[in-house]
């Protein structure tokens, strides 16, 4: 049986675990080391560190401080990784914790950092997944069952000093490029930062520069990419001695995109996993970011209903090749077409989150229009929702939908 490094107690808080950390820096100590070839497990908090709770009610999405997010296990040092090598990590396995079997999806009020949808959907909602072996159901979200593929939302290596500038510097200028527009970066925030085993005046002066964890960078990091999972292999860019690699933020089941930002089916795990070393392997193979092979494990549907939207926002502004906007409108026409069959708009929402959706970018090339497309699953439902000339049958009555929590 592999060894455990790093084990999680889900009932003590998650700062007061030295193994975790909930910024980048190449400060923090690594929490465990391991040789090339060796396999192993680390246990992990879901993101939030425990703070959503098994319930029905959605305080807790409207009131938890974004700034202690997320919780990674982690660094991994790895023997003999250096700068300029690559990093290969296989998944060989990925599972809930076994005094944990849910997981929750939900959207931050627009008064927390709001979401993809965040105008259509202000107030804070959450809905509760039950893991059912490799199925999930919610007693939020009526009339749905699927197959997960567990993945870690964040993955990636510690950045080394230089790099670690370069975020902050050039994030910080996106910030101060229009101030009066709230969340364009995240910058560095020492009052919540946990910085695993580092302590006292070297954790606070790391504390002030450290990375927040939210985006995807060069060296990987909250990248939400669904097909990481189990058989998965990812190459990373090694920039500090050890390579020092974290996970966490698990998801159950998640549409690419993540789009209700409170994503995915969030849970609490283990993941199981095999390290490697390429030496010199980012000048060999000219790697900036990670490159990744997907698991050979995938839900089996194959029957999809598929949403199109262009760079053209509700009220009709037209937008130049905007793709981000192009996939908004697929979501918002997905939500339409499922409310006609019972569901709330929120309902529909959580189901585009959660399902393996899958997004595409069909077309960037057609002046002024971009064009993208959300293919969702017909086979997750207990019902048809196929179009047809006798038009769609209500199969929810209204009387269930997620907690809402209105803003304080």
């Amino acid at each position: 049986m592999p060894e455990t490094l790093i084990k999680v107690d889900l009932n003590q808080p998650a700062p007061s675990n030295e193994n975790v950390h909930n910024r980048w820096h190449p400060d923090i100590p690594m929490a465990c080391w391991v040789k090339p070839g060796d396999d192993f497990i680390l246990e992990t908090y879901d993101w939030t560190g425990g703070f959503i709770k098994n319930n029905d009610s959605a305080d807790d999405v409207r009131d938890i401080d974004l700034t202690t997010v997320h919780y990674l296990s982690g660094p991994v040092g790895v023997k003999g990784a250096e700068p300029g090598d690559l990093l290969v990590v296989e998944l060989l396995d990925i599972g809930a914790k076994q005094d944990s079997l849910w997981g929750f999806n939900g959207f931050f009020s627009k008064q927390n950092g709001g979401g993809f949808l965040t105008e259509h959907f202000p107030q804070a909602q959450k809905s509760i997944w039950d893991f059912h072996g490799m199925f999930t159901t919610s007693r939020h979200v009526p009339g749905v069952k699927y197959a997960g593929l567990i993945h870690p939302g964040l993955i990636g290596c510690l950045p080394d000093p230089k790099m670690l500038e370069t975020w902050n510097t050039r994030e910080q200028a996106l910030i101060d490029s229009d101030p009066a527009t709230s969340g364009l970066a995240n910058p560095p925030f020492a009052g919540t930062a946990h910085m695993g085993k580092l302590t006292g005046d070297a954790k606070a002066q790391a504390a002030a520069t450290g990375a927040r964890t939210v985006p995807p960078r060069e060296h990987g990091g909250n990248c939400d990419i669904k097909d990481l999972s189990r058989g998965s292999k990812i190459f990373f860019p090694v920039y500090v001695d050890g390579a020092g690699l974290s996970v966490g933020d698990l998801h159950f089941s998640q549409g690419d995109g993540e789009i209700t930002f409170c994503g995915a089916i969030e849970m609490a795990g283990w993941v199981h996993m095999k390290v490697s070393v390429i030496k010199g392997g980012m000048a060999m193979y000219g790697i900036k970011n990670p490159i990744f092979k997907p698991s050979p494990i995938v839900p089996t549907y194959n029957d999809y209903v598929i949403f199109e939207g262009i760079s053209v926002d509700e009220s009709g502004k037209q937008y130049y090749l905007d793709v981000n906007v192009a996939y908004r409108q697929a979501c918002l026409n997905a939500i339409e077409y499922l409310k006609k069959f019972g569901y709330s708009g929120a309902q529909a929402y959580s189901i585009l989150g959660t399902a393996p959706v899958q997004g595409h970018i069909s077309g960037v090339v057609d002046v002024p229009n971009a064009c993208a497309t959300l293919w969702l699953p017909t086979q997750i439902f207990e019902f048809d929702i196929n179009p047809s000339a006798a038009g769609p049958t209500k199969f929810l009555d209204g009387s269930v939908d997620m907690p809402l929590s209105p803003d304080l």
